[in-house]
């Protein structure tokens, strides 16, 4: 006898599409409020980012640095890249209200490998516009970045912003810039990029450096050329031996060097963190600022550093002024 269905088995079917039918018409009142929710939160972002900026501060700007988002929000990364750029802007903005405060009423400022210039512009937007006075000069050496540079200036309306395609000793003789400089800046610079900077800084007589190193490979290089004989002359090569520490000794003596001949020529230097080593490994903030106190003292200990560590081709090379300065005390 074939079997006859199961009675309840309708009323089962009927009650699964019911609750099919509940599910599709909740739907929609979920994406609402997933919407709903989603407008909130990027409310909320936007509401941050507007606490950070600082009166008169461009978004417009911030946008095209894509620290802001289109719709004007902030993330926690660009929070953090914000909070960088005011920690470094706190660094350079007593340096530019000492001058103005001295006078100086057209302060010049050079920024040496700009990249896509993010310093330079906000340098530019929370004090030189502001100021009404003043020009902001950007170095690099890509074409094509000081032509996106040159054209955000000019969308922007900073007309006191310049843009030049050219590497630092270019720089140094090009008439498009001024005889003298009030403000340098160098960040990242690689090997002997800041070096570079240091030099064209001294030939415009610039009376504030800013400097952050990046890599440095050439006292490496030339502590690795002498190790054995340096290990067969003296213990203190062992700070050198392993090529770990070969780099990284080399690095620190770099920097040591440049803040020594700094000094030796009449600047006040100061050693800082630019940012926590969280964020970076290269955050040495070398501060300089001229007060016409040569430091003799600070020359002669070039000299003893370069002949315990075998540089003295390297320091003559490197550091051309120091055998003057020596000159100019006898």
């Amino acid at each position: 006898m074939p079997q006859q269905p199961h009675p309840a088995a309708p009323a089962r079917a009927h009650k699964g599409a019911a609750k099919t039918g509940a599910s599709n018409a909740g739907a929609p009142r979920r994406a609402t409020k997933q919407k709903q929710t989603q407008k909130q939160s990027q409310t909320q972002a936007q509401i941050q980012a507007l606490e950070l900026l600082r009166p008169g501060q461009s978004a417009e700007l911030l946008k095209e640095l894509h620290i802001l988002t289109r719709d004007g929000a902030i993330n926690q990364d660009s929070r953090r890249k914000l909070k960088q750029v005011y920690h470094l802007f706190g660094f350079i903005e007593p340096l530019l209200a000492q001058l103005h405060a001295s006078g100086r009423s057209n302060i010049t400022l050079a920024d040496h490998g700009a990249g896509k210039s993010y310093l330079g512009f906000i340098l530019y937007d929370l004090f030189f516009k502001q100021l009404g006075s003043g020009t902001v000069y950007g170095i690099e050496t890509r074409p094509e970045l000081v032509e996106k540079s040159t054209a955000l200036a000019q969308q922007l309306g900073f007309a006191r912003m310049q843009f030049l395609a050219l590497s630092v000793q270019q720089a140094s003789a090009s008439s498009a810039l001024p005889d003298s400089f009030d403000v340098v800046t160098a960040l990242y610079a690689c090997d002997t990029a800041t070096d570079d900077a240091i030099a064209f800084a001294l030939q415009k007589n610039a009376q504030h450096l800013v400097l952050v190193p990046c890599c440095q490979a050439e006292a490496a290089a030339c502590l690795r050329q002498h190790k054995a004989e340096q290990l067969a002359r003296t213990p203190l090569a062992e700070l050198w031996r392993h090529p770990l520490h070969t780099r990284e000794i080399g690095s620190q003596l770099t920097n040591v060097m440049r803040c020594l001949y700094l000094e030796a020529l009449g600047y006040r230097v100061t050693v800082t963190e630019l940012v926590g080593w969280e964020h970076s490994m290269k955050n040495e903030l070398i501060l300089a600022s001229y007060t016409g106190q040569k430091k003799r003292s600070a020359a002669t200990r070039m000299h003893s550093i370069a002949e315990s560590f075998g540089l003295q081709d390297w320091l003559q090379t490197r550091f051309p002024w120091v055998m003057q300065i020596n000159q100019t005390f006898d």
